[in-house]
C-alpha cells in the first residue's frame, strides 16, 4: 500500500482541516492508483488544503495535475454560529469566510504550490465549464442534498472509464452525521456505473466500470 513520505504526512497533519489520518491514507492510496490513468486528479471542497496536500503529492508522483475547486466562503456547517466555524478564517474587511489565504499558506509550507491548480468558484458552474476527462474525483464539498447532488451530477460525467470516485463523510447512521454524502454514494452504486473498492471510516472509494 503506497504511503506518503514522512514530510508530506507531517504537513497533512499540521494543516487546518477535518480529515483524520486513517481516511487521509486511504485517500492517498486511491489517488496514487488513479494517477496511473495519466489524467488529472480533482477535488471538490478545498477548505484550507489539508487533503489537497495528499492529492498534490500523488499527482506529482504520477506526473499529472491536482485540481481543487472551492468558492472559499465555507460550507453551511462552517458559518458563524455553527459547529465547525473558525473565526480565524473570516475576512475582517468583508465579514465573510475566506479560506483561500490559509489554503495558499498550506501549499507553500508543504512545497506543493507548483503541483496544484486551484479554481475559485462554485462547483456546479466550474463543472459545467469543464471540458476534459478526469482520472479521479473526490467529493468533499457542501453537505446539503443540493450541494452534494450538484457535485455528483456535475463531476461524475467527466470521470473516465476506470476512473476513481471518492466520497467523504458517508454516514449510514444519521446519528453520526448528515446524510447527503451517503445518498450520493447509494446513488452511485445503484447506477450500476460504479463498483466499491474500499471503505475506511467515512471515506468510500469507487471505480467507474
Amino acid at each position: 500500500m503506497p504511503t506518503p513520505k514522512p514530510e508530506i504526512l507531517a504537513a497533512f497533519e499540521a494543516a487546518k482541516g477535518f480529515m483524520p489520518v486513517r481516511e487521509g491514507l486511504a485517500l492517498y492510496e486511491a489517488a496514487v492508483a488513479a494517477g496511473a490513468l495519466g489524467l488529472p486528479l480533482l477535488e471538490v471542497g478545498t477548505y484550507c488544503g489539508r487533503s489537497t496536500i495528499l492529492l498534490a503529492d500523488a499527482a506529482r508522483e504520477a506526473g499529472v495535475a491536482a485540481i481543487t475547486v472551492d468558492h472559499h466562503r465555507g460550507s453551511e456547517e462552517q458559518q458563524p454560529g455553527w459547529e465547525y466555524h473558525d473565526p480565524t478564517v473570516v475576512d475582517p474587511e468583508v465579514g465573510l469566510m475566506d479560506t483561500l489565504p490559509a489554503f495558499r499558506r498550506t501549499l507553500h509550507r508543504a512545497g506543493l504550490e507548483d503541483h496544484v491548480i486551484a479554481i475559485v468558484g462554485r462547483s456546479p458552474q466550474v463543472a459545467a465549464a469543464w471540458g476534459g476527462p478526469l482520472g479521479f474525483v473526490f467529493i468533499d464539498g457542501g453537505h446539503t442534498d443540493e450541494h452534494a447532488t450538484g457535485d455528483y451530477e456535475g463531476w461524475t460525467p467527466h470521470l473516465a472509464q476506470g476512473g476513481t470516485l471518492v466520497i467523504h463523510d458517508v454516514f449510514p447512521d444519521p446519528a453520526d452525521g448528515g446524510q447527503a454524502p451517503y445518498r450520493i454514494y447509494l446513488r452511485a452504486l445503484a447506477s450500476g456505473d460504479f463498483e466499491e473498492l474500499s471503505a475506511t471510516d467515512s471515506l468510500r472509494v469507487l471505480r467507474r466500470r
